[in-house]
């Protein structure tokens, strides 16, 4: 890949979506994602098609993430097969990570982890089948290796909106500061935002306008 080509990405350009191969910007989890479906060994060909879909598996991850944090287990007439194979799967997360830190084949395990919580969520399986040891590991397995592991944590347009507002609230102080020609407190604010990773650039009709580095 090389800039001179146009077929190399800056992390800004991946989050704000303005690199002329994409359609739009993609999260911080989600480009984390897309980078853990392959060995870190590995070279990574960008695009927004490939973007796309680790966004949707992302965020199907995510989903089951908050499944299986609100289940238990429970009594029942317990199903050796369905107990083996929950174990399995536990096991083969420790057995991928251990295989020269394999992301890539433990995301895929991480997959059908989550189909077997959406299979306890909708009914298709029964909590009760399951002996209670084996799914407490399951679950420790599958939230651990999520968010502490891979680091895939939940984003929320939420926490978007309340950083965009916060930028743009210290954007305006800025412009009043310079209405005002207070010219030390507009350089602290410009200056503070590059601290955090933010690039603010002056217009020439006064505008201002910011990106992430």
């Amino acid at each position: 890949m090389s800039k001179s080509l146009g077929n190399s990405f800056l992390p800004r350009e991946l989050f704000a979506g303005t690199h002329k191969l994409l359609d739009k910007g993609y999260g911080p989890m989600a480009v984390r994602f897309f980078m853990l479906q392959s060995h870190y060994s590995s070279t990574l060909d960008f695009s927004n098609e490939a973007l796309q879909a680790a966004e949707k598996g992302y965020k199907k991850l995510i989903n089951a993430l908050g499944l299986i944090k609100k289940m238990e287990p429970a009594s029942g007439e317990l199903s050796g097969g369905i107990t083996s194979e929950f174990a399995r799967l536990s096991q083969e997360c420790y057995q991928n990570m251990s295989d020269d830190f394999n992301t890539a084949k433990t995301l895929a395990v991480l997959f059908e982890m989550s189909s077997r919580i959406n299979d306890l969520k909708s009914g298709n399986l029964k909590l009760a089948e399951i002996d209670g040891k084996t799914f407490e590991v399951f679950k420790r397995t599958f939230v651990g290796f999520t968010e502490d592991v891979l680091g895939l944590q939940e984003e929320t347009e939420q926490n978007d909106e309340t950083l965009k507002g916060t930028i743009e609230l210290l954007i305006d102080l800025r412009k009043k500061a310079r209405t005002d020609k207070n010219f030390a407190l507009s350089d602290k604010i410009r200056d503070d935002l590059k601290k955090l990773g933010i690039q603010v650039k002056d217009g020439k009709d006064g505008e201002m306008t910011y990106s992430f580095e």
